[in-house]
């Protein structure tokens, strides 16, 4: 593009709450959970096969402590995400990063979700929806206190800025 500038995105400034890494892990340990016990437990029930699924059982679970040991942290240094007058900006992804850019006057609903484990971790994610066919704007691992804060306030900017959201 000679001529032209080209765009250049700076991070958005805020990260994840620190505890959304212990959930992130919790709920990797917990997603190898299941996918561990059944073939242990077959593994003690059928005597012929028992090695076959105690060695499966064995790759799961190294499987499930790896991502519990190694993802969280980076998710919490990918995950970025910004709130201005004009727009909610987020950054996701590890090996494919995505820029998601919700302009306020698109905005058309703003919601805070929280699971139990979000409850357990003191922790919530705001989602944030569009008039996109590209679907929600989520921010995930932040503080519920902060979170609820947040929507409020994106309830007030998006009510006080001029647009349909369509």
């Amino acid at each position: 593009m000679r001529g032209e500038s080209a765009v250049r995105l700076r991070p958005p400034r805020n990260t994840p709450d620190r505890r959304a890494v212990a959930w992130w892990r919790t709920r990797c340990l917990l997603a190898a959970t299941v996918p561990t016990a059944v073939p242990a437990v077959l593994g003690g029930l059928l005597e012929p096969a028992r090695t076959w699924l105690f060695a499966a059982a064995g790759v799961v679970a190294a499987a499930g402590l790896a991502c519990a040991a190694l993802l969280p942290r980076r998710w919490f240094r990918a995950n970025r995400w910004e709130v201005t007058d004009e727009a909610v900006y987020v950054r996701t992804g590890l090996l494919r990063q995505e820029w998601r850019i919700a302009p306020m006057s698109r905005v058309q609903t703003v919601d805070t979700v929280r699971g139990p484990l979000e409850r357990a971790f003191r922790l919530a994610t705001v989602t944030v929806t569009t008039a996109s066919a590209r679907g929600a704007v989520t921010v995930p691992g932040l503080d519920h206190r902060l979170a609820a804060d947040l929507a409020e306030r994106l309830t007030l900017t998006t009510r006080d800025t001029p647009g349909d959201a369509t």
